[in-house]
């Protein structure tokens, strides 16, 4: 189970003026239980192709995977040509996620991280899908990007290779994407995410199960179009050796294998030979090949030809299977969050860097908004008050373009930057913080009715409001609480005297505040 963070809660603090790191600006409110040394992680993936729920014994700094349940529900395939998920669908896909909750019924939360790729993120209807899948499953779902699922698709793959110091291509085919990736050691160096699928490409170029000279050369070009933008940066004089991690590179490698076709992994010739025989059994119906699963079959044509075409475009001479892929990747994420070693908090480091913040700044408001966050909202969840603290890190990273309607710069960039080890939801939520953080409140009307959501923003924006001028000051007790649409809140009065400024700030905040439904019962003490 993770820390509850809080800054620290006092009349006056120190931390005010602190200019420590990241990881020491908060205090523990209560003290820290490290998880068992052998608690169980689970991870839960929505992929195109298939449902997976992967669970790993925590040993240590070490995951040993316990259990793995799969179902080939051919997400990506259920979608009409509006891109809706159909009734069908949406059916099947709830009562997998039943059996995956009452496998997970007992986890503790924090212990569970369920992921939806590519079928998530082109639905036109998954914003009403969402709701009712988490209610089924028990637990959130985070659609993740393409450029998430490459990054912890090459983490999952590094876990099952033998140390390197020499680069690496990682391809993996999904059911409605495939990822190419090149990396070192642990650290993937470049990333890409295109919109081809064993699933979609089946669908789009084989429908029925027809095969044919025709149909294969009109899935492979369209495939090497797909591919040949990113060729340049993926070429094989870019890396050592290359890896696929998908269930479509571990079918074809036994295929390839099994029919000797090749002698070991995947081959130019190996698929070409596979081709050609699939061509000459004319149907899916028809394929008498050893080692084809029958629940690899209606996809088989469509990972093929991505192959062939990945294989060309990057002058790929063999590519072996590797296991692991995102769930491994995902599972040690959690494992990393257990132990403090959080890839969101490099990823804030890296944009406070890339973004020249001045850092001293934004923490000072980062421990006061948590601090009055934390008294409006004291059984807040450690994840609202993380959200809250890079919010508060991050908003000012819009200035970078303009200084004239800054926050409106940061949320763009919060939403639509890649962001490793943060969700979309996660994205969205810094956006729309970095978005109301100032200005007019009229910005922020269908946000105010979340309870969580309009603490955040409420005490982020106090919290600028007090650090205006940009440096340290010795603020006063503050003292906030809400019921109802009313806030109560407690300042020195003394304090204020000296500082007619800030006086004036909070009264234009509570003119918003009012202006918005909300009242404001002021009492000063000296």
């Amino acid at each position: 189970m993770r820390p509850t963070i809080y800054a620290y809660q006092g009349k006056r603090s120190s931390l005010y003026n602190s200019t420590l790191s990241l990881q020491t600006v908060f205090v523990m409110r209560s003290p820290f239980v490290p998880p068992p040394a052998q608690a169980t992680l689970a991870v839960v993936d929505l992929g195109s192709n298939s449902f997976r729920l992967e669970l790993g014994e925590m040993r240590g700094q070490q995951i040993r995977v316990l259990e793995t349940l799969r179902e080939m529900l051919r997400f990506g395939g259920g979608l009409d040509k509006k891109n809706r998920i159909t009734a069908a669908t949406r059916r099947r896909a709830l009562m997998c996620l039943a059996r995956f909750g009452e496998r997970l019924r007992d986890f503790d939360p924090s212990h569970v991280r369920v992921v939806a790729t590519n079928t998530f993120r082109i639905a036109a209807n998954v914003d009403d899908f969402l709701p009712e899948a988490e209610m089924t499953l028990g637990f959130p779902i985070e659609v993740i990007s393409g450029y998430e699922e490459a990054r912890l698709i090459f983490l999952g793959t590094s876990y099952c290779l033998p140390r390197a110091s020499t680069q690496r291509l990682i391809m993996d085919i999904g059911g409605g994407s495939t990822e190419f990736i090149i990396g070192q050691g642990r650290q993937p160096q470049k990333l890409e995410s295109l919109k081809l699928g064993c699933v979609s490409m089946s669908k789009r170029f084989f429908a029925k199960g027809r095969l044919s000279a025709v149909n294969f050369k009109k899935a492979e070009t369209y495939a090497r179009a797909e591919i040949e933008p990113i060729a340049r940066a993926f070429d094989r004089k870019c890396w050592h050796e290359a890896f696929a991690s998908s269930g479509t590179a571990l079918a074809l490698t036994e295929i390839l294998e099994a029919n000797s076709f090749s002698p070991g992994g995947i081959t130019p010739d190996g698929l070409t030979a596979l081709r050609k025989k699939m061509i000459a059994g004319k149907t899916l119906g028809n394929l008498k090949l050893a080692a084809l699963k029958p629940e690899r079959t209606p996809v088989l044509a469509g990972g093929l030809a991505i192959m062939r075409a990945a294989m060309t475009e990057l002058r790929i001479p063999r590519i072996d299977p590797v296991g692991g892929a995102m769930r491994l990747g995902v599972l040690h994420e959690l494992l990393g969050r257990h132990h403090d070693h959080d890839s969101r908090d490099a990823t804030v480091n890296l944009l406070l860097e890339d973004y020249q913040l001045d850092r001293p700044h934004v923490r000072r408001i980062a421990v006061l908004a948590l601090e009055l966050f934390r008294q409006l909202h004291p059984k807040a969840d450690v994840a609202d008050a993380q959200i809250l603290q890079w919010a508060a890190l991050l908003h000012g990273i819009g200035a970078s373009i303009s200084h004239v309607g800054y926050h409106k710069h940061s949320a763009y960039i919060l939403q639509h930057r890649d962001m490793p080890g943060f969700s979309s939801a996660e994205q969205k939520r810094l956006a729309v913080l970095a978005l109301t953080c100032r200005g007019s409140l009229s910005k922020a009307t269908p946000y105010l009715q979340e309870t969580t959501l309009r603490a955040q923003i409420l005490t982020l924006r106090l919290a600028l409001l007090f650090y205006r001028a940009r440096r340290p000051i010795d603020l006063p007790a503050i003292q906030l609480r809400m019921r109802g649409k009313t806030l109560y809140y407690h300042l020195s009065a003394r304090w204020l005297a000296t500082h007619p400024l800030t006086e004036h700030l909070i009264d234009k905040e509570r003119h918003e505040w009012e202006a918005a439904g909300w009242q404001w019962k002021e009492k000063r003490f000296r």
